[in-house]
């Protein structure tokens, strides 16, 4: 397959990805995107800015370097968060796809400044332990280089609390929102609907039990590793 067919094969991949996220309630108007990445070809895809879902074609995915520049001069602008994509692909290796959203229940987290906690099996079943919330952006941070910045303080999260990516594979930035990430579109897609939903699975703990306890260490490991490892089981071969 030569380098044109699959940029336009990553073009559609992008764009089924981005129609998938209204689909799923995980944004409203255009607060979303998602993007994917070929390290060999040195390109990203992914969504134009601020343009609606409901007008939005294949042929407008952009077309971006490994740092986020536009490779078309008469291409539409990115989406405004490609830096942060563009930081996160360079220091993540594994990870091939990005979503970013502001789904309403992993949004309350980030706003309340935490983590969210593993209480469950439906939570282990994707994120081993608790999903990050990193820490605030300095004012200097924000006014230098706001989604530059954004990227680096999710690379350094993960490193500080030595948290690996692809066992984890969201974060929650302070008062900002989730973003995800998988080794392609559709798992990117599928682990930002599997965010909202323990997110809100542990909105609810919190409202029926304060002082709850994570889940135990030997569950939260059974639970992860029989879908994720050399010795995963869940689902057929």
């Amino acid at each position: 397959m030569n380098k044109e067919q699959y940029i336009a094969d990553m073009k559609q991949r992008v764009f089924n990805a981005n129609l998938a996220l209204p689909k799923e309630d995980l944004i409203k108007l255009t607060w979303g995107n998602v993007s994917e990445v070929n390290r060999e070809l040195g390109v990203i895809v992914i969504k134009p800015s601020g343009v609606s879902y409901d007008t939005m074609r294949v042929e407008d995915m952009v077309v971006t370097d490994l740092q986020g520049a536009p490779i078309k001069e008469n291409s539409l602008n990115p989406s405004s968060d490609i830096v942060t994509h563009a930081v996160l692909y360079q220091n993540f290796e594994g990870v091939n796809a990005i979503v970013h959203t502001h789904s309403t229940n992993a949004v309350k987290w980030a706003q309340a400044r935490r983590d969210i906690p593993a209480y469950g099996t439906t939570h282990a079943d994707t994120f081993y332990g608790p999903v990050p919330c990193t820490r605030q952006l300095t004012q200097t941070e924000i006014e230098r280089a706001y989604e530059l910045e954004t990227g680096n303080v999710i690379v350094e999260t993960f490193r500080d609390r030595n948290i690996d990516p692809l066992a984890c594979p969201a974060v929650i930035v302070y008062g900002h929102g989730p973003f995800v990430w998988g080794k392609n579109t559709e798992v990117a897609v599928q682990n930002s609907v599997v965010l909202d939903e323990v997110a809100t699975m542990a909105l609810g703990t919190e409202e029926l039990k304060t002082n709850i306890d994570p889940i135990d260490k030997y569950l939260l490991d059974k639970h992860y590793y029989r879908k994720h490892g050399e010795n995963a089981y869940y689902g057929q071969s």
